[in-house]
């Protein structure tokens, strides 16, 4: 077993722009009005959890390493492709504390950049050395897990939009739609690791588990963040769930915990966008803080965090194997951005 520090450097070495690598061939390409933004968006960096969790899952498994770091890296073009997306749709001036692609390059260029990262990130998984590693089901296993996935995020991205224009959001609702926009890609990419490991089906099944609730505690704590940190800590503009009147689980508990006067304050600042924002958000913030709804939040975090704990317990692997995820696991509980 490798350590997280070793395979978190292999994840970093593997995506550095500055290597002569096929990866990063492939984005030092013309025409540069096309492969500029792709490769702005990938140097931006990021925490790389997604491919970090290829690695880890093909690791627990005893895989090879070199061998997962092609769905690791179409997992994160993925992930980068639907990042780049959001952030036009939702507006967004900053990602990782820089300029969006679509405010640096232009929006159109932005979406045919996008479309090409979609592309890239399948043909990681279809390249003649991957191929040559894997059996034609393990190829086809991982193709298919990619490819639900990315329907599955256009689904809860659908419904997040959706959610803008109702004032009838359940909490329900909200937790299914983080699960398919955020948890999903999670569990995706461990089970893609243990996939190009020859993992067993039930194994793989409960690893998937365990990615999918460290997704919801993921998301939650992304919520929270968004409210409660910083621009320096989070690298990216926050507040913007209160300003742009997102039904997130803590307007959504607050709604149900809130008494009549609370209640009539939350929806009459939800349903406009002429509010002073810094008035906005501090209105919001102190109703949310008199019904105790952080300590709440990361109550569910929790519960989420003890399902995964629970499915990653049914692996039948020896629990030092393990050691890795449960560590990980733990890290989303406290970090700060």
């Amino acid at each position: 077993m490798h350590s997280l520090d070793f395979l978190q450097e292999k994840i970093n070495t593997s995506f550095d722009l500055r290597e002569d690598s096929y990866f990063n061939r492939a984005f030092l390409r013309e025409p540069n009005e096309l492969y500029e933004p792709i490769a702005y968006a990938m140097s931006q960096g990021g925490k790389r959890i997604r491919p970090l969790l290829t690695l880890m899952g093909a690791d627990l498994f005893q895989g090879d390493l070199d061998k997962a770091l092609y769905p690791a890296h179409g997992v994160e073009i993925l992930h980068n492709f639907t990042l780049l997306h959001d952030d036009i749709m939702d507006l967004s001036p900053l990602r990782r504390g820089e300029e969006t692609v679509y405010k640096k390059f232009g929006t159109n260029a932005a979406i045919l950049s996008g479309d090409t990262m979609f592309a890239l990130a399948f043909k990681y998984i279809l390249e003649e050395e991957f191929v040559s590693m894997s059996s034609p089901l393990e190829v086809i296993s991982i193709m298919n897990t990619l490819n639900t996935a990315s329907i599955e995020i256009c689904q809860g991205q659908a419904m997040d939009m959706a959610f803008e224009k109702r004032e009838d959001v359940s909490i329900e609702e909200y937790i299914e739609m983080i699960r398919l926009k955020t948890a999903v890609l999670l569990a995706a990419a461990l089970k893609m690791g243990a996939i190009s490991s020859g993992a067993k089906k039930e194994d793989i099944d409960n690893l998937y588990s365990f990615g999918e609730n460290i997704g919801l505690a993921f998301q939650l704590q992304d919520d929270i963040l968004d409210c409660w940190s910083n621009l320096e800590d989070f690298g990216k503009v926050t507040g913007t769930d209160i300003a742009d009147n997102k039904k997130t689980f803590l307007y959504l508990k607050a709604l149900e915990r809130a008494n009549p006067s609370q209640k009539e304050e939350l929806l009459n600042y939800f349903s406009s966008h002429s509010f002073d924002r810094m008035e906005k958000e501090m209105a919001v913030k102190k109703i949310y803080e008199d019904l105790n709804i952080r300590s709440i939040a990361k109550e569910k975090m929790q519960e989420y965090h003890d399902n995964a704990m629970k499915s990653l317990e049914k692996i039948e692997i020896d629990i030092l194997r393990k050691a890795n995820l449960i560590k990980f696991a733990e890290m989303l509980m406290v970090r700060n951005k």
